[in-house]
């Protein structure tokens, strides 16, 4: 990748955009956040055919988790 020149520096905003205003953003401010409500995984796309939305994906872990748990009690 090349560095940009001068030439590629030069400022492309419309007039009436006030950059004054932009200033004192947070970068990542919300990203701890974000990361603490999410939780996503990627299905591989033969797994993914059996799923058309987030509920039937959750309603077969939540059955697979009962049936573990089933399986640990007799086990003991």
């Amino acid at each position: 990748m090349k560095k940009a020149t001068k030439k590629d520096l030069t400022d492309q905003l419309r007039p009436e955009y006030d950059l004054s205003k932009l200033k004192g953003g947070v970068r990542g401010k919300y990203a701890k956040r974000f990361r603490q409500g999410t939780n996503l995984v990627l299905l591989a796309p033969d797994i993914a055919k059996y799923f058309p939305d987030e509920q039937s994906v959750n309603n077969a872990l939540r059955s697979l988790v009962e049936i573990v748990k089933g399986k640990c009690r007799h086990a003991s």
